[in-house]
Order: C-alpha cells, then sequence, then structure tokens
C-alpha cells in the first residue's frame, strides 16, 4: 500500500505543477492555469462521498483497479488536447477517479492495520506520500522541459504500474457484510461528516501555506524561496512515526487536541513576520501538529464505525480536508492581493483557532446523541 501510493502521488505532483505552464502554452489565461489544480480539488472533494460509498460497495481493491485505469487514460489524453478549455473540463471528471483512489486507498489501509496500532499505520502509510511530493515536482519540470506529451506518457506509465499493484493485493475480506447491511442504506456518513468540518478549518491555512509561504519568502528577500515547505515536510517525516504511536498509547483525542492549538500558533507565527527565523519557527510549530493531527484524528473517527462504512467514512473525510485546501488557496490569493500577506495568514489563524471550540462542541453533541439512542434502544429492549 505504501508502494500503490508512492506511486499515485508520484505521478500527481509531477502533473499539477506543470499543467499550469502547458495551459499558459496553449493560449490560456493565469486564472485559467489556476483552475486546474482548483477544479481537481473540488471535483475530489464533492465526489468524495460518493466514491467512498460506492468502494463499501462494489470493494475498495476493485476501485483502486477502476481508478487507476481511468487516470492512465486522462494522462494520455491531456497529451493529446490541443484546447486548454477541454482539459478544464476533463479534470473535472479526473478529479471523480481521483477521490475513488484516495477513499478506497484509505479504506483499505484502515482495515488491514490492528485497530491498536491504527494512528501509527497510516503515520507510517503518510510518509509514502510525502516522499512522493518532495521529489515529484522536480522529475515532473525536468521532464517537462523535454516535452509535455513526454511527461503525460511517463505519468501514464506510474498509473499502469498503479493499477497492477493494485491488481495484486490480496482481496479484502467482505463477510462482514451482512452483519451490517442496514448500514449501507446511508450514502454519506454523517457523523464522520460533522467532525470534519473541524478539518477543514485548520486545511484553510494549509492550502494558502502550498501556494503562498514561497511568495512570502521571496517579498521578504529569503532565499531560497521554498524554505518553509521544505522545513514543513522535513518536521513531518521526523514527528509523525512518534506521533502515531502517542496516540495508540495514550488517545487519540487527547493527542489531537494539542495539535490543534499548535496549528494555530504556527500559522500565527507567519502574521509577526516572514523572515527566514519567522518562516522557519513557523514551519517547526505548524510541521509538528499538522503532521501529527491527521492520523490522531482518524484513529478517534474510525473507532465506532464499522468497517463496510469505512470507504464513506474517508469519503466524508476527504470532502472537508480537500474542500478546506481549496477554499483556503483561492481566498487567500484574494485577501493577499488585496490586503497583504499580514491579513490572509491571519485570517488563516483565526479560523485554525476556531477548530479546536468545534471540535469539542460537536464531538460532546454526537456523543450525547449516541448516549441517548443506546439508552432509548435499551428502553425498547427491556420493554419488549
Amino acid at each position: 500500500m505504501c508502494g500503490f501510493s508512492f506511486t499515485v502521488f508520484l505521478s500527481a505532483f509531477q502533473l499539477l505543477p506543470t499543467a499550469p505552464f502547458h495551459i499558459l502554452a496553449l493560449g490560456g489565461s493565469t486564472a485559467a492555469a489556476g483552475l486546474f489544480l482548483g477544479f481537481l480539488t473540488y471535483a475530489s472533494a464533492f465526489s468524495a462521498p460518493i466514491t467512498g460509498s460506492l468502494a463499501d460497495r462494489l470493494g475498495q481493491r476493485r476501485m483502486l483497479i477502476v481508478s487507476s485505469v481511468a487516470i492512465t487514460g486522462f494522462s494520455i489524453a491531456y497529451a493529446l488536447i490541443p484546447n486548454y478549455r477541454v482539459m478544464l473540463a476533463l479534470v473535472l471528471v479526473h478529479g471523480v477517479f481521483w477521490s475513488g483512489l484516495l477513499t478506497g486507498s484509505a479504506a483499505y489501509m484502515t482495515n488491514m492495520l490492528p485497530e491498536s496500532r491504527r494512528a501509527e499505520g497510516i503515520g507510517y502509510w503518510g510518509l509514502a506520500t510525502i516522499a512522493a511530493i518532495a521529489v515529484a515536482p522536480s522529475i515532473g519540470f525536468w521532464i517537462f522541459h523535454i516535452s509535455w506529451r513526454a511527461l503525460c506518457f511517463e505519468a501514464a506509465a506510474l498509473n499502469v504500474v498503479m493499477a497492477l499493484i493494485a491488481w495484486r493485493l490480496p482481496t479484502e475480506d467482505r463477510h462482514y457484510e451482512h452483519h451490517h447491511h442496514h448500514h449501507r442504506r446511508r450514502l454519506i456518513e454523517w457523523r464522520v461528516l460533522i467532525m470534519s468540518c473541524t478539518l477543514f478549518l485548520y486545511s484553510f491555512g494549509y492550502g494558502g501555506i502550498t501556494s503562498f509561504t514561497a511568495l512570502y519568502a521571496d517579498a521578504n528577500g529569503v532565499r531560497p524561496k521554498g524554505i518553509y515547505l521544505t522545513s514543513l515536510a522535513i518536521v513531518v517525516l521526523i514527528t509523525r512515526p512518534m506521533s502515531g504511536r502517542l496516540g495508540d498509547r495514550f488517545g487519540y483525542r487527547r493527542i489531537f487536541l494539542p495539535c490543534l492549538v499548535l496549528i494555530a500558533a504556527g500559522l500565527s507565527l507567519l502574521v509577526f513576520g516572514g523572515t527566514r527565523g519567522w518562516l522557519l519557527a513557523s514551519a517547526a510549530v505548524f510541521g509538528a501538529g499538522f503532521g501529527t493531527a491527521y492520523p490522531s484524528f482518524v484513529g478517534y473517527v474510525m473507532r465506532n464505525v464499522p468497517a463496510v462504512r469505512r470507504g464513506a467514512a474517508f469519503g466524508a473525510i476527504l470532502a472537508c480536508f480537500d474542500t478546506g485546501i481549496g477554499t483556503g488557496s483561492t481566498s487567500m490569493g484574494w485577501i493577499i492581493e488585496h490586503y497583504g500577506f499580514t491579513r490572509a495568514f491571519g485570517t488563516a489563524a483565526f479560523l485554525s483557532a476556531l477548530a479546536l471550540p468545534y471540535f469539542l462542541l460537536a464531538d460532546s453533541l454526537l456523543q450525547k446523541r449516541a448516549h441517548r439512542r443506546s439508552g432509548d434502544h435499551e428502553v425498547r429492549r427491556v420493554s419488549i
């Protein structure tokens, strides 16, 4: 599964940073170039609850194979399409299959991991994604200088490898289906969706960091411009393996709550300045919180989700997380243009600070509702 995810992101993050340059070469505007990633992200976010539910019904391994083959076709199509408008239309469909890859692989991985080491396993698995993102853009731009078509065909070859890896995966155990058949009537896992709005609040800032910390560094004369993202990746690589074990041992909620504080604090540091010192301090604090938050959150919300509903649950998580990233990237760009970097990162810090009280409130209300339901069921059972 680590090999599958590494190949998925190695392919995608060669294409994503280079596609805007190809759109410009085809005559598109800068705004049109920015829509490629935006359309992919929003299409993935809005379709994730559906593709996650489909992965539960059709099988996660089958979803991975179908999505890999489909994305192979998209990669080849991008090489041949001469019109950027058609590319932008196609990437909307691409986003649907991209969400199928993410929800299907996350559900497959969660079902495979022992519950007592779930956060640790998800943390290790996430390192494959980070490693791919670290090297993919450089490889992509190197091949892009040869030609756009060479890049697309190379990405298609990686997609074929993805499909082969998915085909070789063991078929997931589905003997539990008839025990939880009533769970499959719901398309969306509403409890997880409500809890996952926490991820929207802090991933808003992550979208801004991904898009604008290099510009922030450049505006303050800091070199290299990518120092923030490089430092962030290093911090996540160091902290995530240890933090996953802490969640499994001491409780996911107990680890997740301090992570939300660290994320808000890391974003707040960017409000004070964009010098090298402030950037490195922010990357260290934000990275320690951000790298630990996701495995801990998944471990916590998946405790009461039956195996047959985990695709739908990850669909809800992905919907909120990707919507936050896309909204943060587009909104902070507008704020920076009109009011400057300080207010943009201040807005992100404010929203991330709301994540903690929102999580506590949502968790409390949902637990009370669950206790009420269990009490009602007990009363019915006794009366019968």
